[in-house]
C-alpha cells in the first residue's frame, strides 16, 4: 500500500508564508491528478488545489487563487503547496490525495 505524507505545517502571522510538501512512497508518474486538501474544524474537508500530470493544468479553489502555488516533482515522487499572504482562515488540517489514498495531513495555524 502506498505510503503519502505531508510536511511543512505550523504556525505563522498572517501575510507570511508556508511550502507544503507531500511525499509518496511511489511513483507518481502514473496519477493523472494529484490535490492538496484542507479541513478546518467544524468544516467538511474541501480542495484547495490539484495538479495534473505533467502540471499541464493546476485548479485552485476561488479562496486561495493568486496566493497559492502548487506543484509536481515525478523525480521525488512528491507534490508541493507555496502557500503566500496567508490568512486566519487558511488555519486547518491539509491532506494531500494520492489516487485514493490520503495522507495524515499537517497543521496550519495562522494566528497573531
Amino acid at each position: 500500500q502506498v505510503q503519502v505524507v505531508e510536511s511543512g505545517g505550523g504556525l505563522v502571522q498572517p501575510g507570511e508564508s508556508l511550502r507544503l510538501s507531500c511525499t509518496a512512497s511511489r511513483s507518481i508518474i502514473g496519477i493523472y491528478t494529484m490535490g492538496w486538501y484542507r479541513q478546518a474544524p467544524g468544516k467538511q474537508r474541501e480542495l484547495v488545489a490539484t495538479i495534473t500530470n505533467g502540471a499541464r493544468r493546476t485548479n485552485y479553489a476561488d479562496s486561495v487563487k493568486g496566493r497559492f502555488a502548487i506543484s509536481r516533482d515525478s523525480a521525488k515522487n512528491a507534490v508541493y503547496l507555496q502557500m503566500n499572504e496567508l490568512k486566519p482562515e487558511d488555519t486547518a488540517v491539509y491532506y494531500c490525495l494520492y489516487s485514493s489514498t490520503w495522507g495524515q495531513g499537517t497543521q496550519v495555524t495562522v494566528s497573531s
